[in-house]
């Protein structure tokens, strides 16, 4: 199935390109998330009658985007109390909802969905470094230590 893109999407494409994509992704993520728009020539017409508007809207969210790694970057460490035992293991783990909001209580307002966890969850005490990537475009990396809970 083809599609014209209205955003950027990460190894996809960018606004405007014209892509081949499996019918299920279009038919359950970008056709209802609005992220794009079937490939027709009322479509193609109606998009470029947009493309402005579409441009400075991901100018804006990109510029958001960036303003918000910078208040990320501001941070020196987040801490996270959890239950641990005496090695250190954690009695359950600190995920991607954990995180998000840890780092919104510190002032900066992020998704779990925007935390990247390469190796799954964390289970023991100590210092990490985590990718959280709010945009395609920008990543940002935050120390976070989890101590054991008093």
């Amino acid at each position: 199935m083809e599609v014209i893109l209205l955003d950027k999407i990460g190894r996809l494409g960018g606004l405007g390109d014209k892509v081949k994509v499996k019918n299920g992704f279009a038919r359950n993520y970008l056709l209802p998330n609005k992220k794009a728009v079937m490939a027709t020539k009322e479509n193609l017409a109606k998009f470029e009658a947009q493309r402005a508007e579409l441009e400075a809207k991901i100018a804006a969210e990109l510029k958001e985007a960036q303003q918000r790694a910078e208040a990320l970057a501001k941070i020196e460490k987040y801490t996270i109390e959890a239950l641990a035992g005496d090695e250190g293991k954690l009695f359950g783990s600190v995920g991607t909802r954990d995180i998000a909001e840890c780092v919104s209580k510190a002032g900066v307002e992020i998704h779990k969905s925007e935390v990247r966890l390469s190796e799954g969850v964390l289970r023991a005490v100590g210092e990490y470094e985590i990718t959280i990537q709010l945009h395609p475009d920008v990543r940002s990396t935050i120390k976070l230590e989890i101590v054991p809970q008093k």
